[in-house]
């Protein structure tokens, strides 16, 4: 059956929603933005806190806004997992979004944004790549080529429009996954800022009336479903959705928000407890850091050797899912334990990882985990294996086989021998690393595990 494609006609609450002001621009229209800042903006319209609307600018010239435009900027968000036990699969459609606009086409209508009051709120997500300075970008009448040269020129038309007032500065919400990722874009500003000339005053209002806040996103957004799953979904929901995007039920949106004035411009965040404004949000990355990517990168030769092919492959089996479990709960958690986290803190967080990795409807792979193994492995592991040894005095039985079985990978696959003492070079790690290998050989890994 032939179904019409999702727009305002087929929505009746919409009706609630389409006089909203326009409160925020987002740079991005990717399924990040779509699925994490932009799914929290909207149920927070839906119980009357926020009330605004998202302007997304389209800043690549890479494809075009047809589907958003032949949708009334409509999309259908599917949440698909585990959550606290219990397996979800449900779908709503998103109605944060009042228009996409091109950059390079639609440059006027940006500066005009800039200049209206209701926007206060900036969200970008450019990739990594977005937030480099880019020397030769030039400042004029049409759009800039970079996100920052035209972050830049919105903030002076701003400025020049307000007349400096403070009191019209923009929250600025990078998600780009840098660490630090507005403290990077400030910099990037300033430099560009002195670079064109522009006067003092402006660079001083940039600093004071705006706040540039690191912000730390955490959800898997694969995106859009397989053929057979998006036919079932149209016969269900009767209608066509070419934005379509499915996500876990995980979300976490930690934002270091340094001004006062900052909540009750981004008061969206109050709407649900998964978005965390917070002085610092250091505590959320290495939670995120060492208990989500950490365990992942310990536990991914292991998989591999014992034949797994997916996450959820491996999950599916008991020995393997209390080995992982250990790993998490007994070894890396008391690891993370501090003077920001607490252990309850990093129990649920470790609990939330082991659920996350138990979706059925994510087909993760342990070979795209294993890519740049060997800096995954140093950045989020090292400290971790020597942080162990210092709580307890001995090197932990569970990392210690992950590591072996780490540098086994590598020699197969990449034929590079790992030296063990440049990621941890307590003696008695080094030669239990030694016997695991020996084991592994010896007997498998499979043996080892139980499987």
């Amino acid at each position: 059956m032939s179904w019409p494609l999702l727009n305002n006609d087929l929505l009746s609450k919409q009706g609630k929603f389409k006089d909203l002001p326009e409160r925020v621009l987002q740079f991005g229209t990717g399924v990040l933005l779509r699925g994490l800042p932009d799914f929290f903006i909207h149920h927070a319209n839906e119980r009357g806190i926020f009330n605004g609307k998202i302007v997304v600018v389209k800043s690549t010239a890479n494809g075009d806004i047809a589907n958003f435009t032949s949708q009334d900027n409509l999309f259908t968000h599917c949440i698909r997992g585990v959550n606290h036990g219990v397996l979800v699969n449900e779908s709503f459609i998103n109605c944060a979004i009042s228009r996409v606009v091109e950059a390079k086409k639609d440059w006027s209508q940006l500066i005009e944004l800039a200049q209206n009051e209701h926007i206060e709120v900036i969200i970008s997500n450019t990739t990594e790549a977005g937030l480099v300075l880019d020397t030769n970008d030039l400042l004029g009448p049409d759009a800039p080529n970079s996100f920052p040269a035209k972050l830049l020129a919105l903030l002076y038309a701003r400025w020049k429009h307000f007349e400096g007032a403070l009191n019209k500065g923009w929250v600025i919400l990078p998600t780009e996954l840098v660490p630090d990722n507005a403290n990077v874009l400030l910099n990037i500003l300033l430099k560009l800022a002195k670079q064109h000339s522009l006067p003092e005053a402006f660079v001083k209002w940039i600093n004071e009336a705006n706040d540039f806040c690191n912000t730390l996103v955490d959800r898997i957004v694969p995106g859009k479903l397989n053929e057979t799953e998006m036919h079932e979904l149209e016969n269900t929901l009767g209608y066509k959705d070419q934005l379509l995007i499915s996500s876990e039920p995980f979300a976490l949106w930690a934002i270091e928000a340094k001004k006062p004035t900052t909540i009750a411009k981004i008061c969206f965040v109050t709407a649900d407890d998964r978005v965390v404004v917070a002085p610092s949000i250091v505590k959320y990355r290495d939670l995120k850091l060492r208990l989500l990517n950490g365990t992942h990168t310990f536990s991914c030769a292991v998989a591999i050797m014992a034949g797994f092919t997916t996450v959820i492959q491996a999950m599916q089996n008991k020995a393997f899912n209390n080995f992982i479990s250990g790993l998490a709960l007994e070894e890396i958690a008391p690891c993370v334990v501090g003077d920001d986290i607490t252990e309850n803190e990093a129990v649920k967080f470790a609990n939330s990882v082991l659920e996350r990795f138990s979706n059925p409807f994510i087909q993760h792979k342990w070979e795209s985990i294993a890519m740049n193994f060997e800096e995954k492995m140093k950045m989020r592991n090292q400290f971790l294996m020597e942080k162990y040894i210092l709580l307890k005095s001995k090197p932990a039985e569970k990392m210690t086989l992950c590591f072996a079985a780490f540098a086994l990978y590598m020699k197969k696959e990449h034929n590079k021998d790992i030296d063990t003492a440049n990621f941890c070079n307590h003696q008695k790690f080094i030669e239990e690393v030694d016997d695991w290998t020996e084991k592994m050989n010896n007997i498998g890994l499979k043996t080892i595990l139980g499987i």
